[in-house]
Parts: C-alpha cells; structure tokens; sequence
C-alpha cells in the first residue's frame, strides 16, 4: 500500500511532484529507493536535472574532533554565493566533514578508486572466496558483491549517513539539491589523524567522533 508519508518522504528526496511520487512507488511497490532511480531515469526528479549543471561555488568546512587528534577539511560546491551562505548549506558541508572524520572514507565516489586497487583488492576476495571452499562458479559473482560493499567503505557518497542510517550520502546530498534548488557537489576532502604513521597505542578515534554526533 502506498501512503501519503511515503509519496511525502520520496517528493522531500527528488523534488519531484506527488502524482509523479505516486506513480513511481506504484510502478516499483512501494520500494524507495528504487522509486528514486525511477524518477531520476524518467527526468523527473529534482536532482537529476540538476546534476549536469555548474557548482563553481561553495566553501570549504573544516572540523577538528578530539583536542586536534583528528582534522578533516573537505571543499563542498554549489552553483551560486547566495547559496554557499545560506545556513543549510553551511550545516550540509559541517555535516560531510564530520562524516569524514568519523567514517574515514579513502575517496569521494567509486569512479574515483584507481583500477590497480581495485584489481588488487579482487584478487584477496578471490582468494578469500577459494580458501573459504567456494566453488569457482559461484566466486566471481561473490567478488562482484564484496566489490559493491567496499565501494560502501571507502567511498564517502556510497557510505551510510551517521546521522540518519537509513540514508545514503548521495541520496542526503540529492535531498539538499531538491530543497535547495541548485546542484551540490563534493569535490575533494583531505582526512588527517594525530600520529598516522606511527606505530602506538590504537584509538578508535572514528568511533569516538560518532559517538559525540549521535549523542
């Protein structure tokens, strides 16, 4: 069944309109995020008819966690200055920073991660999977899946939100753009962590951070 909260909740994420929300959960009964991909592929929602345009401006967030033991400033962009200003925008880029410090993504999206790596981390599943007893058939497909869950490690718009688990940052960052009304993008992001490098004592630094944000 399709509710009124449900066309609510996927109107607030794509901005697009409510008999076109209904349509689309109809279509894919009722699953959001599919409804979401639904009115992106129809051209309908918000954020992709956004997407394609200019974000030259913007600002760049920085946060400190800890007395200075972990550091993160991360350059988030939107299409005009009035905009950049706003305090939504400003709370939106606080919001990745902290993300970053806490969940300790390696690159802002998938395409990002260089094909050596990637490589390489396929061949430790492969052999993970086979020592596992695996049969070869099915391995490669059981790489293919493990591959989708290290993009949702390392790559910070694929992570899970800390404040809100049930969203994405790439669908928090499509919420923003349909409330908005401009396109928003994160760009680059530098992480540091007191002593990395140096062999001592481990702290669950990121732990700490997420602790203090959902507290």
């Amino acid at each position: 069944m399709i509710t009124a909260a449900m066309v609510k909740e996927l109107r607030e994420r794509t901005g697009a309109g409510m008999m076109d929300c209904k349509k689309a959960l109809g279509e894919v009964d009722g699953d959001m995020d599919k409804a979401v991909d639904f009115l992106r592929e129809k051209g309908l929602a918000a954020a992709a008819k956004k997407a394609g345009r200019i974000a030259a401006e913007g600002l760049v967030e920085a946060y400190i966690h800890g007395a200075g033991r972990i550091g993160v400033m991360v350059e988030v962009n939107c299409e005009t200055d009035f905009v950049a200003k706003t305090d939504d925008f400003h709370g939106l880029a606080k919001d990745i920073a902290m993300q970053i410090a806490a969940a300790n993504p390696m690159y802002v999206r998938r395409e990002e991660v260089p094909e050596e790596i990637l490589e390489h981390e396929k061949e430790i599943l492969r052999a993970q999977a086979l020592n596992e007893g695996k049969p070869a058939a099915i391995v490669e497909k059981m790489i293919t899946g493990r591959i989708e869950k290290y993009y949702k490690e390392v790559c910070l718009m694929e992570q899970v939100f800390i404040k809100n688990p049930d969203v994405t940052i790439t669908q928090l960052i499509n919420e923003k753009i349909a409330k908005i009304g401009e396109n928003i993008s994160i760009r680059r992001f530098t992480r540091y962590q007191l002593g990395d490098g140096i062999e001592k004592k481990e702290n669950d630094f990121a732990a700490e951070v997420m602790a203090a944000v959902q507290g």
